[in-house]
């Protein structure tokens, strides 16, 4: 089964509507290219910062719920609608809707691992100042394969990864915003990494970088394939680049090196979320 993937690397500013707009010339320009699934950045409708994602949060249904269906339906595309801060009751979550060509949400995403870190002389961050954890693994099964889905900080955990490979992921979509710290040392080796834990194919999706907000992105959204190759990367800059996966060349991999096989399940258990 050949999947083309559009990536959508978009300018995220302190204007929603803008940032919908910008969303929306990004998936049609993928849609354009032939896109049948497309991925939109980690908080792709407000800038990254703790202070924003009380104000900008929506209820499922909200506005930029109801923005991601229409384009789903409307452009014929598996929308993988990036991450938005989403209010349930007090709690916020940073979180990822996924919807079908008809605009029917298939699953969300609620980010598992949130982002706090603290390196000195560098980046600080603590989601947990204002956002709530997520606690489901989500694979969403697809006429087109199936697909897996993580937020940013998710990367780093290869028991996640190690999961949904397990539930059959061919190929997964990490909405993520690494910085200016992290990106350029961690940033491809990790999805490098979890590509070839699982053998299946990753792909990220930044926001263009933007050196005068508060938390800076690193950019460079990029795909690797099941041998740990990075098969497309961007540079830092706003952009849209659609990439042909063919899911039929798991099995030519997995075959070549049988880790999956050759797990000592005697000696270990997958350990899921409930």
């Amino acid at each position: 089964m050949k999947v083309k993937l559009g990536l959508c690397q978009m300018k995220v500013g302190g204007d929603k509507g803008e940032n919908l707009r910008r969303a929306e010339a990004c998936l049609r320009a993928a849609a354009r290219q032939g896109a049948q699934v497309a991925v939109l950045p980690e908080m792709f409708n407000c800038p990254y910062e703790n202070a924003c994602f009380p104000r900008y949060a929506e209820p499922a249904g909200g506005e930029s719920w109801q923005f991601l269906s229409r384009m789903a339906r409307e452009l014929g595309l598996y929308l993988v609608g990036g991450s938005v801060p989403e209010r349930e009751g007090e709690k916020i979550y940073n979180t990822c809707y996924i919807f079908s060509p008809e605009g029917t949400e298939l699953a969300r995403h609620r980010k598992v691992h949130l982002f706090d870190i603290d390196v000195p002389g560098g980046q600080r961050f603590m989601e947990s100042d204002t956002l709530t954890a997520g606690d489901q693994i989500t694979v969403v099964d697809t006429p087109l394969g199936k697909l897996g889905v993580a937020i940013c900080f998710d990367i780093r955990f290869a028991e996640l990864f190690r999961v949904m490979g397990d539930l059959g992921a061919q190929l997964i979509l990490v909405p993520a915003a690494f910085n200016m710290t992290t990106g350029p040392i961690h940033w491809s080796l990790a999805f490098r990494m979890r590509a070839l834990d699982q053998q299946c194919f990753v792909a990220g999706c930044s926001p263009a970088r933007d050196e005068e907000a508060s938390y800076v992105a690193y950019g460079h959204s990029l795909v690797c394939n099941p041998w740990g190759e990075i098969l497309t990367e961007f540079d830092e800059k706003e952009g849209v680049r659609v990439v042909e996966l063919d899911l039929d060349d798991l099995d030519k991999y997995r075959g070549q090196i049988p880790i999956l096989a050759g797990r000592r399940t005697d000696l270990y258990q997958t350990t899921k979320l409930k």
